[in-house]
């Protein structure tokens, strides 16, 4: 875990995550979808690289930012291009990250309120809420098509006033850039994981309270949190 050198805030209430490449081991899938439907379409293939940087945007935006001109005007079409080879032809495995069952446990156990902001839809989320069976842990949940793309703060804005908590008692969890950027649009405290879809060095430069290297490290930031 890399510790940041903010001083931690006394308590959190909330704990928001980031779905893909935090909760979902789904970076794989999603290059696998993404260079597919390039192929489909006879779009130039973006790298691995390039289709990392785009990972938590919204899919509209995302594909937008990644083709450009040669989607300009028809992005519904890839956007339902995309899902189908993410739900129906795709099937390189997307499991759920060692360890997050038994952090959203504990979590619960000790009266934290949980939540997702993701860049999914609502759709492919409650789809995934059911099939990796975590929904029961989240109390409330925000997707790109109810709220403005990550960073804009707009999905974590009704998580708060939703749930009627304070953001200085809310901590964001993601593995990508636009999630520490959203939080900080916000003034929200962010920990990063090293092991989605950016690095650590990517996420230094959104200056979150700490980067941590498997999902369970989380408690030790919010046990320091605690006793700060």
């Amino acid at each position: 875990m890399t510790q940041a050198t903010n001083q931690l805030p006394a308590h959190y209430d909330l704990v928001i995550f980031d779905w893909d490449g935090t909760l979902m081991d789904s970076v794989p899938k999603i290059l696998a979808c993404v260079k597919s439907l390039s192929l489909e379409y006879d779009l130039d293939v973006p790298t691995d690289d390039a289709i990392r940087s785009i990972i938590g945007y919204s899919l509209e935006e995302a594909l937008t930012r990644l083709f450009g001109e040669q989607v300009k005007g028809d992005i519904p079409l890839f956007v339902e291009g995309y899902r189908r080879h993410y739900v129906e032809l795709d099937s390189t495995p997307s499991p759920i990250f060692e360890g997050v069952e038994s952090l959203l446990e504990a979590l619960s156990a000790q009266g934290y309120k949980l939540a997702v902001a993701t860049g999914k839809g609502r759709e492919g989320l409650n789809r995934l809420l059911a099939e990796s069976e975590l929904g029961g842990y989240f109390v409330a949940s925000r997707c790109a098509d109810e709220a403005l793309s990550k960073p804009n703060p707009l999905m974590l804005e009704q998580l708060l006033n939703e749930l009627d908590v304070p953001v200085s008692r809310a901590l964001m969890v993601g593995d990508a850039l636009m999630d520490l950027e959203m939080a900080n649009n916000i003034g929200m405290d962010a920990v990063g994981v090293s092991y989605g879809a950016f690095t650590i060095a990517q996420l230094k430069t959104a200056s979150p309270l700490a980067i941590i290297d498997h999902p369970l490290e989380l408690m030790k930031v919010i046990t320091r949190a605690e006793v700060a």
